[in-house]
């Protein structure tokens, strides 16, 4: 079993959207952070200086209305060592116990998992008509 730092627990927490945030509030929320294991690969921790600041706002937008949801996202590389994709794989279940509130859960094996268009597919595919403020 992996522990979760009280960081990352603290960072999520922070990032969630919540229906009452203040705009002070909004403009620190990070949009996109880093977690990776530990030397000791026991503890899952901020990958310091990884985290991404808000500037615009990290949303989506469908036909019918603009979201803002928490996603989750794997890194595995294809060229990865076989024993560290087991190692995060099995570590993905602690962060998935201490995390309520993930709306989507995806698994990026390369940079082109990560694309705008690849992960509005992943979002709901013809449904989404832009994200993070670009069209897709």
């Amino acid at each position: 079993m992996y522990a979760v730092a009280d960081e990352v627990c603290r960072i999520f927490y922070d990032m969630k959207v919540r229906k009452c945030s203040t705009p002070e509030e909004i403009k620190k929320r990070k949009k996109a952070v880093i977690f990776c294991l530990s030397a000791d690969k026991k503890c899952i921790i901020v990958e310091e200086g990884k985290e991404i600041l808000v500037g615009d706002r990290c949303c989506f937008e469908t036909k019918e209305s603009r979201k803002e949801e928490l996603m989750f996202f794997l890194w595995a590389p294809e060229l990865a060592p076989l024993k560290s994709k087991i190692i995060y794989a099995s570590s993905k279940d602690a962060i998935k116990k201490k995390f309520q509130g993930i709306k989507h859960e995806c698994q990026a094996n390369g940079p082109e998992d990560l694309n705008r268009a690849c992960i509005a597919e992943k979002l709901g595919g013809s449904l989404i008509v832009a994200f993070g403020g670009y069209p897709v």
